[in-house]
Order: structure tokens, then sequence, then C-alpha cells
């Protein structure tokens, strides 16, 4: 007759479960990701940006069409409380947010990226840095918006 030990068997029983609430786990992160990029208009995008930098700048756009104070704030990598800071976010561009917005990604991959945010509609932009926070989690340097109005040059002068 075979016994198997109990430690064994517990092992056994215990690791799939473990794998499965991984993979569960890691599942549940790519439908939220799926169900927010179908939920919202494409960010158009200029430039050479990491994968996270872009996911980061992504969900950026994502919080302030959706005026997700919390979930723009967590995205905050200098830590305190960047709620304030979000409400101001929101209240500037949470509804330029829902239209076209194309981010301008100005260097190439490195430890940070600055960004360049164009929402149509007021014709503002606003320059954020992309960086890695904590648990190797990307989001941005969230502080009071600064937007600066994109003046439309019109046609050129002609001249006889």
């Amino acid at each position: 007759m075979i016994t198997i030990s109990t430690h064994r068997r517990t092992a056994a029983l215990t690791i799939p479960l473990m794998l499965g609430a991984a993979l569960t786990g890691c599942a549940d992160k790519h439908l939220d990701y799926l169900t927010d990029y179908s939920n919202h208009r494409p960010l158009r995008v200029t430039g050479y940006p990491s994968t996270d930098s872009l996911e980061a700048v992504q969900k950026v756009v994502w919080r302030l069409a959706d005026g997700d104070v919390d979930g723009l704030a967590a995205l905050n990598t200098e830590g305190g409380d960047a709620r304030p800071a979000a409400r101001a976010w929101i209240k500037e561009y949470g509804k330029a947010a829902r239209g076209e917005v194309s981010a301008d990604f100005e260097e190439e991959f490195a430890v940070r990226q600055s960004v360049v945010l164009h929402f149509t509609g007021p014709s503002r932009t606003e320059e954020i840095t992309a960086r890695p926070g904590p648990h190797d989690t990307w989001g941005i340097v969230l502080v009071n918006p600064e937007p600066k109005d994109v003046k439309k040059s019109g046609p050129a002068p002609t001249t006889r």
C-alpha cells in the first residue's frame, strides 16, 4: 500500500490553487485594461513610448474622461494625497479628454518620459512626466495642471 504524507498532499493541492489565483489576478488586470480600452476613444501617439509609459498615459486620459478622481490620484508616483490635484485635472481636462487626445512622447524611453498631451476642443496642451512608481508600476507626476493654450495659426498672409 502506498501512503502519501499529509505535507505532500497539502503541497500538491496548494500549488495549483496558488497558480490559479495568480493567473486569475493577471486575467482580471488584462480584462480591466481591455474594457477601458474599448470604452474610450483611441489615444493618438507620436514618439517612442515604452509599453508601461503608454499604458500609464492612456490610464490618465481614461480617468480624466471618466471623472475618476481616485483612479487618477492612484496614478501619482510622488506619494501623498493626490486627490486635490486629480480634481483640478478633471475640472480642467475632463470634458476635453472625452474627445480626441494625442500624446507626444518627446524622448526615447528612459527611466522617465516627458509627454505632451494635446486636447482637442479647448486647444490646450499639458506636459506630464511618466515614470515608474511604487511596486514597479508606472504612473505620472501628478501636480496641479498648468494648461497652455495653443494658438491656431490662420492662413499665411499673401503678398502681391
